[in-house]
């Protein structure tokens, strides 16, 4: 069974497109790379699929091919399969084991612009990091990730509640009743995450407790992944300060004080193979005087976010009844999952063909600390975002950069319904993806 993906029609506007290009699916392992590639070839008369994991004697194939018109000749062969430019899509799946195929996107793209070629692979970005200039203009990439939301609730056919959430706005609230079981939907999404085998698993099944037994599975292959991250780096300190990233979530990261068997550049090392492995996302600090925000970024000012909630929270062991049952999200952590979940939606709702970045705010004096969770452009506005786990919290940060930095709108993001006061913009917490495509003013 496979489940939508918003991705999808990304993949058939690739299809569909005269200036296509060979397409690389970047993401994390087991995000639905390869099962979004499967379900596009349906679209086709042929399909060919190459697992250069699981036969590496292709590995050899283009390594030796004279030129690409030979490769596609001995792939047809070897396959059984017609390849035809327009009807034949060819999928190179676990590309990150050959370099030879990586280097070879580009002639596809150059002797045969017609022909539909996907890549795809885990821990591709090291492979990419050795081959700098591999397609530079010829190759074009398209970010992949866990779940969202919405996908999740397509995947429970509440499309419904999709279209009335995108329907709202502050001057049009949800119906109280449609609020509330989205925000049931929303406390079970927080646990489950985004992980495609953990969604399919409560679409199936709808136990809670075995989803909880799949996320320790994916867990497990996650570690076991840390040895093939760098052989340089010992699995042991690389699993150390993924760890550490999990419980320092929603907080400045320290590099220092955390690790005594390792140094601040070994920590550093680690975080950016961790970032490299889509495990990991930077939130980084922004002075936030101009456009782009991104601008007046602090590198050596860092938040880190988990690339899934469900994860998080089962390497945390919360209670996962007092996020079903009690009225807010006021749990163990105070809120920092609230706060990974608004960041990860933002992530997941940019350009399927940018790689989104993310920021925050601070301002340390003597005479007053401030800090804003998110920073956001939202058409040509710099907009803050303040992430409140239930539905009350003061917002003196927010006010405090609206004022220094003349915003005209502040968002509080919440369990509250869509409303707005005082110049600040009131959207729900499972409704924050809407800031990626709606202007402000008409929220």
């Amino acid at each position: 069974m496979y489940l939508k993906r918003h991705i999808d029609k990304a993949l058939l506007d690739w299809k569909e497109s005269p200036s296509r290009k060979p397409l690389l699916i970047r993401g994390a392992r087991q995000v639905g790379k390869s099962s979004a590639v499967r379900n596009l070839s349906k679209h086709f008369e042929h399909f060919v699929e190459i697992n250069f994991d699981e036969k590496p004697e292709y590995q050899r194939l283009f390594e030796s091919a004279s030129d690409i018109d030979d490769l596609i000749e001995q792939l047809s062969i070897l396959t059984g399969t017609k390849i035809i430019e327009g009807k034949t899509l060819v999928f190179l799946d676990e590309i990150q084991a050959s370099l030879a195929a990586i280097s070879k996107l580009r002639y596809f793209y150059e002797k045969k612009p017609n022909l539909h070629v996907i890549a795809a692979g885990s821990l591709l970005e090291f492979a990419l990091s050795a081959l700098p200039s591999f397609g530079v203009g010829r190759v074009r990439s398209m970010f992949m990730y866990p779940f969202s939301f919405n996908e999740f609730l397509g995947a429970l056919n509440e499309d419904s509640l999709v279209n009335a959430m995108t329907a709202s706005n502050s001057a049009i609230p949800l119906n109280p009743l449609i609020h509330e079981k989205i925000k049931t939907y929303f406390k079970k999404f927080l646990i489950i995450g985004g992980m495609p085998q953990a969604v399919k698993t409560y679409v199936v099944q709808g136990d809670l407790l075995e989803v909880q037994r799949i996320l320790d599975d994916l867990i497990i292959a996650l570690q076991a992944d840390f040895v093939k991250y760098k052989k340089q780096v010992e699995p042991s300190a690389i699993k150390s300060v993924f760890d550490s990233v999990v419980m320092q979530v929603g907080a400045r990261f320290k590099y220092s004080n955390e690790f005594l068997s390792l140094t601040n550049p070994m920590v550093k090392q680690v975080v950016d193979l961790l970032e490299m492995a889509g495990l990991i996302y930077k939130v980084t600090h922004s002075s936030c005087n101009g456009l782009p925000i991104g601008a007046e970024a602090n590198p050596k000012k860092v938040k880190l976010l988990i690339f899934d909630t469900g994860i998080y929270q089962r390497i945390l062991g919360l209670d996962i009844a007092s996020l079903l049952l009690k009225d807010d999200v006021e749990i163990v952590n105070k809120g920092n999952i609230a706060e990974l979940f608004v960041g990860l939606e933002m992530i997941k709702s940019g350009d399927s063909y940018q790689r989104s970045g993310l920021h925050y705010w601070h301002r340390e004096s003597k005479s007053s600390q401030a800090e804003v969770d998110y920073v956001v452009q939202n058409q040509t506005s710099i907009v803050p975002v303040e992430v409140k786990a239930g539905t009350k919290g003061a917002m003196q940060s927010m006010y405090l950069f609206m004022d220094e930095k003349k915003s005209k709108w502040g968002v509080r993001t919440s369990l509250e319904n869509f409303g707005e006061f005082d110049q600040v913009k009131v959207i729900p917490l499972y409704a924050i993806s809407v800031l990626n495509t709606k202007p402000l003013e008409v929220l």
